[in-house]
């Protein structure tokens, strides 16, 4: 029978970093743009994105969102 390697050892910690980081980055980006454009249109956007209803600023709820989005997907 083969032996198959770990996956811990398949992957480098510095890949994992820059995967993790590049899709924080993108999310809020993406959210943070959303969130704007409900600013300026006059939507209550905290009740659309997880995480986001009790911020009190508007890069904390985006945060919060993001951080939520991420523990689903990873």
């Amino acid at each position: 029978m083969r032996s198959t390697p770990s996956l811990n050892s398949v992957q480098s910690t510095e890949t994992e970093s820059k995967a993790y980081w590049t899709i924080f980055m993108v999310g809020f980006a993406f959210l943070f743009v959303l969130v704007l454009l409900g600013n300026i249109f006059g939507i209550h956007w905290r009740n659309y994105l997880p995480g986001a209803e009790d911020a009190k600023s508007m890069s904390q709820g985006v945060k919060s969102a993001v951080y939520t989005f991420m523990s689903h997907i990873i």
